[in-house]
């Protein structure tokens, strides 16, 4: 079934769609959470509420879909795990005595470093490569120009100028500044 022929079932009320996108879809999302330290029951349960939001997205007069059906459900299980795991922090951080709490700040920003990664992976090889190079392993654009055999430390400059916008798009259209700034 083709993303339109199941917009078109949703707004109908065809519940037949959202067995079709369970079916097709719920492999990636159980990847997504259990490699994330989540369960198949977790995994089970996100998909669920992402097809709930997804099925009354839909159905609202003014919704317009920017994105493959696959790719909006993707962002909003992972938007809806983010949550879930910093709710299981918090009640974590409750049972534990407080001279003994572990640095949140620490795990924000690993949480962090997690949505920033897989925003870059969705970058070309290239992009990649030098987002890594500098802001990870900090080496000087020369360096960075000599390693993937660009002209210069200019040329390097330049796209990684292309590459930070290009990664600020995917960030935007995945998540909101609430994910990032929480």
């Amino acid at each position: 079934m083709r993303d339109e022929e199941i917009l078109k079932r949703i707004r109908k009320g065809d519940e037949t769609a959202l067995q079709y996108l369970y079916k097709h879809n719920y492999r990636m999302i159980l990847r997504l959470i259990v490699k994330n330290n989540g369960t198949e029951s977790e995994a089970q349960d996100i998909f669920q509420d992402a097809l709930i939001l997804f099925w009354e997205n839909v159905r609202k007069p003014d919704f317009t879909l920017t994105s493959k059906i696959s790719t909006y459900l993707y962002s909003v299980c992972q938007n809806l795990w983010l949550k879930e795991l910093k709710k299981k922090s918090r009640i974590a951080d409750k049972d534990i005595p407080e001279d003994t709490l572990t640095d949140t700040q620490s795990w924000e920003r690993e949480e962090k470093i997690k949505i920033m990664q897989t925003c870059i992976a969705k970058l070309g090889e290239l992009c990649r490569k030098i987002l890594q190079y500098y802001y990870f392993d900090e080496l000087s654009m020369q360096d960075i120009a000599d390693k993937l055999g660009l002209a210069n430390a200019e040329s390097a400059k330049s796209k990684k100028y292309k590459c930070k916008k290009e990664l600020d798009e995917i960030i935007k259209a995945h998540f909101t500044t609430k994910d990032l700034l929480d």
